[in-house]
């Protein structure tokens, strides 16, 4: 039984792929690994956010100037044409997969109440 249902969700991956959403966030995620602005501007904001979750670790406050860093870097980043296309791309293809997860919950249920019962 775990074959089939794993034979199939490599099915739906692959159906997934092919989608215009997924294209898309494939497209952004390049774009943004081609913007070195950009990429610079993530990594920064990566070392910030270990900065304070190791001073908070700590029990202490984030170093001085840390908090205002992060806000500026935080705003380029939000402000970047290319960085916008991928959190729209990806907003688009977390919709499709919220409705597949809602189709397999209704699959599941359904299954639930069946009283047939299928060989494993």
């Amino acid at each position: 039984m775990y074959e089939m249902i794993a034979e199939r969700a490599r099915e739906l991956g692959r159906q997934l792929s092919q989608t215009e959403e997924y294209r898309a966030v494939r497209r952004s995620r390049e774009e943004v690994d081609g913007d070195r602005e950009l990429v610079t501007r993530l990594n920064r904001l990566l070392e910030l956010e270990e900065t304070v979750a190791a001073a908070f670790r700590r029990g202490e406050p984030p170093p001085e100037g840390v908090q205002e860093e992060y806000e500026r870097v935080y705003s380029e980043v939000q402000g970047s044409p290319v960085y916008q296309r991928l959190i729209a791309a990806q907003s688009n293809f977390d919709k499709i997969l919220m409705r597949v997860n809602e189709e397999i919950a209704r699959g599941m249920e359904a299954g639930s109440q069946s009283r047939i019962i299928l060989p494993s």
